[in-house]
């Protein structure tokens, strides 16, 4: 494993692609691989396919196989692969095993999703995966408020392919204080909520961010992350202020259209159909009608 190589993978934009859909359901392949071009030809050089924006926890397992085939496929080595794994744990080593077959060089490992999650708990989910996949670089997907830098640092100690971490709790003091609990500069730190918070972020020690709005614009996320690498905070605040109403619908009502919102914005373009699938829904009219007036101004 390269970490220096894969490190710097992180240290970027790290796209998280959608699941585009036909008309009665399925996964549209051909709006896929358009999707996913887009990316690559936009500059995009991570890409997360079966993360939150890709619909995830709605997808069969047949259909996240299917969506990390069809974008390692599309990528063919023009981007590394960091594919989203979760659910039990039999079925976290499964995906990741899959993915590896397919040319993934890291995972993205989901936040656990149970009522019951112990800080013990955490850890023992994340090495178990990683022990499975020791030739890939692991990440976990940190939403939990509640865990310490401390449970990271021995994850991080027994399992030296834990090399990143998607730091999603939007707090950027409390982020600046995990960080340094689990250590700065053991991990590649990523700003996992996006545009809005990639700049304070970035202040507290974080590298790369996340990005589901990077489908609509490449070009608006990657001048973000000219900005923040060069330390141009004013620069980085005017896309800041660019995106900040897209954004903000995506995270209004607890996030609830954060990817109907992105969806919206590529039907307005003409690249894929607006449908998500339950417990998400589709925007209501006046909102689409927004969205579009929104992406019609931005150099797309």
């Amino acid at each position: 494993m390269d970490h220096a190589a894969l490190g710097a993978a992180l240290a970027d934009v790290v796209a998280i692609p959608v699941t585009p859909f036909t008309e009665d359901g399925g996964i549209d392949r051909d709006a896929h691989r358009t999707l996913v071009r887009r990316l690559l030809d936009g500059g995009v050089r991570t890409l997360t396919p079966n993360g939150n924006t890709g619909e995830f926890y709605t997808l069969t397992p047949q259909e996240r196989r299917t969506a990390m085939e069809l974008t390692a496929a599309e990528a063919d080595g023009r981007a590394v692969i960091v594919a989203g794994v979760g659910h039990d744990v039999p079925t976290a080593v499964a995906a990741a095993r899959h993915a590896q077959e397919h040319g993934a060089r890291m995972v993205m490992v989901h936040q656990p999703v149970h009522p019951y999650v112990s800080q013990d708990g955490w850890l023992d989910y994340h090495r178990a995966v990683a022990d499975a996949v020791p030739e890939l670089g692991v990440v976990p997907y940190i939403r939990n408020a509640g865990l310490s830098g401390e449970r990271l640092a021995a994850l991080g100690e027994a399992c030296p392919n834990v090399i990143g971490v998607k730091y999603a709790v939007p707090d950027a003091a409390r982020f600046a204080a995990f960080a340094r609990d689990a250590g700065l500069d053991r991990f590649v730190w990523v700003a996992g909520l996006a545009e809005l918070y990639a700049p304070a972020y970035f202040a507290c020690g974080a590298t790369g961010f996340t990005s589901g709005l990077v489908n609509v614009a490449p070009a608006v996320s990657r001048a973000m992350l000219d900005a923040l690498r060069a330390g141009d905070y004013p620069a980085a605040m005017r896309v800041w202020e660019h995106v900040r109403r897209l954004e903000d619908l995506r995270a209004a009502d607890n996030s609830a259209h954060n990817v109907s919102v992105v969806k919206e914005a590529l039907h307005a373009l003409g690249l894929c159909r607006r449908d998500v699938r339950s417990p998400a829904s589709e925007l209501p009219g006046a909102l689409r009608a927004e969205v579009a007036d929104i992406v019609k101004g931005w150099d797309i």
